[in-house]
Formats: C-alpha cells, sequence, structure tokens
C-alpha cells in the first residue's frame, strides 16, 4: 500500500486524511474528501467534490462520479459503478459474486451493479449484485434490493419492494387526479407504472 503521496491525480487540490492509504495508479476529482482509516485500491477513477468518511474501502478498478456522498463504514468493490449525485447511508453493502465460497476463487464472476445518477442508499441497507438502480431511486435504510429498481421508486423491505414514488428532491410523490405531481425540480406524470418527468 502507498501513502496518500503516490496516486497519479492531475488535480492536487483534494484531501486525503493522513490515516488512508491511497495505492498507485488512483485518480481522484478536485475538492474531494478521503477521511480517517480509508483505503483506494489501485486503478480506481472518483470525481470531483466528494466525500468519503470514515472505514471505506474502494476498488479495484471502480468508478465514482462527481459529488457523490460515501458515509462511513462503506467498500465499493470491483464491479460497483457509482454515478453521480449518489448518497450511499452509513455502513451500506455491497456484494460483487451471486454463490461465494472462501475455498473458491470467483474474481472472474464478478457481477456489474450500477447505481445510476441522484440515486441515494439508506443506512444498512445491502445491494445485492448484478443490479441497477435507476436515477433518482431512493432505498430505506435496511432494504435488501435483489432486482432492477425503476428511476424515482421508493424501495424499502426485505426483499426490497416498491411503495411509492420520489422526485428528485428526494420526497415522496402525491399525484393528483391527472397523475401529476410536482416539486421545486420536476413535474411527474405517471403512465402505465412508470414516471415521465418533465424537468423545470
Amino acid at each position: 500500500m502507498k501513502n496518500n503521496t503516490n496516486h497519479k491525480s492531475p488535480i492536487t487540490n483534494h484531501y486525503i486524511h493522513p490515516s488512508s492509504f491511497v495505492d498507485d495508479n488512483v485518480t481522484i476529482g478536485e475538492n474531494t474528501k478521503i477521511w480517517h482509516f480509508s483505503h483506494i485500491l489501485s486503478n480506481t477513477i472518483i470525481g470531483k467534490n466528494c466525500s468519503f468518511g470514515q472505514n471505506c474501502v474502494v476498488g479495484p478498478n471502480v468508478k465514482v462520479g462527481n459529488g457523490v456522498k460515501v458515509q462511513n463504514n462503506i467498500s465499493i468493490y470491483e464491479g460497483v459503478e457509482v454515478e453521480d449525485d449518489v448518497f450511499l447511508g452509513p455502513s451500506m453493502v455491497f456484494t460483487n459474486v451471486i454463490n461465494p465460497r472462501a475455498f473458491i476463487q470467483r474474481k472472474d464472476e464478478f457481477k456489474k451493479t450500477l447505481l445510476k445518477k441522484g440515486c441515494s442508499i439508506g443506512a444498512n441497507a445491502t445491494i445485492v449484485c448484478g443490479v441497477t438502480i435507476g436515477e433518482y431511486a431512493l432505498i430505506g435504510s435496511g432494504a435488501v434490493v435483489n432486482k432492477d429498481v425503476k428511476p424515482y421508486a421508493l424501495m424499502v423491505g426485505v426483499p426490497a419492494r416498491q411503495i411509492g414514488w420520489v422526485g428528485i428532491s428526494g420526497n415522496t410523490l402525491k399525484f393528483d387526479e391527472n397523475s401529476l405531481a410536482e416539486d421545486e425540480f420536476a413535474i411527474y406524470e405517471l403512465i402505465d407504472n412508470n414516471l415521465k418527468v418533465r424537468k423545470k
């Protein structure tokens, strides 16, 4: 492991706490902050304006977008891709193998997990590998997601089920008699159990 002076970020105005480690061949964007006791593994790319709390592990070969907030005690494993403006709540969990065994190497079987722009994952939720979580979806605390999630869906429970819709603001949408709802960011129309979104 290398300390925080040995990565190849083209921009140096970010912060890495002295207790954290950054391996070689890591790129970290402007204004990103990495706090105590974290480890960023090789060939990981982290965007601008991100924040990583205490005790996070990222990589190897992980891509994290801009404006991502990663709370304490989170491991983002190889196979996971995180788009811009995603929120990862404290101690939420990713997996990357469906059928792990301690005595069998399955690194060539990692399944891709994709978190789309603006989605939020609640504290202690588990995201089973191989799923896509849609734009601005909200996963409730403690939920277990084992299938794809629609954009703007509100998901809770074990296994997670959809109980409603949220807007870009993260608030639950309340539809009128014309199946319309709005928040400060957009107008939402519910059509055949999918949302049509017109941003303001």
